[in-house]
């Protein structure tokens, strides 16, 4: 049975039922998280309280010329080309050293709480949180539904740079647990294992235009409700057991850029998924190469390449 077979057949149906039971609390036997949930997002009437600790600092990851023009008060701005690299693809997580130089000159360090939105339906943040997480620093949380929910909150807004004392950060080893690259994407496509899955997160046209073998269809803003904020723990929850994705699974998650893909990867790890890797070269990277094999929903079979090609 294929990967893609497999989860549309009867466990990821039996899944979705104990998630269900799980969460109504009607069923022992429901799977249990891997990890402690609701730990990582947090809503816009929370944010005060955090940042009236010392030591926190309130993050705008929208892009600069939108926070020039105006931001939640005392918000620092880092954007997604601070964290980033574009060789030899775009959106690459950006090395150790560049991340340690932006953390720095931001007023961040290795003991700061770091309070993130934006008003890109929870990406960008998500995408900051993933590579804190992946250089070791852990005090960080997204403010579900970003700007638009803290102004909704009352928070004040102004259009002042604000500039922190330069701070010391130093990344820790990296994660390298959270990442995957393709070769060990092709791998699998070539060695199935039920315990692996793959999720594209990108729109429908994209996916109608080609996907990755075995890869499940789950549009990343379906995380989200329709004012922008999160949906919550529970939701998550019954949406990717439903799908085939239990807790044990690794699951590997893409977009074209893998911005998206971790917007994906916050909501799952917040409802308690833990073995999650996101394939940073994404479809930009995978869909360059002709070596790799690429389906399209009306087309079932595909000719897969050695694992051991590049």
């Amino acid at each position: 049975m294929t990967l893609n077979a497999y989860w549309r057949s009867g466990p990821a149906r039996a899944a979705l039922i104990l998630g269900i039971l799980g969460i109504l609390g009607l069923s022992s036997c429901a799977p249990k998280p891997a990890g402690e949930t609701g730990t990582e997002i947090v809503e816009a009437k929370e944010v005060a309280a955090l940042l009236a600790q010392s030591g926190t600092v309130l993050v705008d990851a929208r892009n600069l010329p939108d926070y020039r023009e105006t931001h939640i008060t005392g918000a620092v701005n880092i954007s997604r080309v601070d964290i980033v690299v574009n060789q030899p693809i775009p959106g690459l997580l950006a090395p150790a050293d560049q991340i340690a130089r932006v953390m720095g000159t931001r007023g961040i360090s290795n003991d700061t709480m770091v309070v993130i939105y934006d008003d890109n339906n929870n990406m960008d943040s998500a995408r900051l949180w993933w590579t804190l997480k992946i250089y070791g620093h852990d005090q960080v949380k997204v403010v579900s539904g970003g700007m638009k929910a803290l102004l909704a909150e009352g928070y004040a807004q102004d259009s002042a740079t604000v500039s922190l004392s330069r701070a010391t950060f130093t990344p820790a080893t990296r994660r390298d647990e959270m990442l995957i690259t393709a070769p060990e994407i092709r791998r699998y496509i070539n060695e199935p294992n039920l315990q692996v899955g793959l999720i594209d997160v990108r729109t429908d046209d994209e996916w109608a235009a080609g996907f990755i073998p075995g890869a499940v269809h789950i549009n990343y803003i379906e995380n989200n409700f329709r004012d922008g904020t999160f949906r919550t723990v529970q939701h998550i929850q019954i949406k990717y057991l439903g799908a085939g994705f239990d807790y044990d699974t690794e699951v590997i998650l893409y977009c074209q850029t893998s911005i998206r893909a971790a917007q994906t990867y916050l909501a799952m790890y917040n409802a308690g998924y833990r073995n999650l890797r996101l394939y940073d070269g994404a479809w930009a990277e995978w869909s360059a190469n002709p070596m790799n094999p690429i389906v399209k929903p009306e087309v079932q079979t595909q000719v897969l390449q050695p694992a051991d090609q590049s």
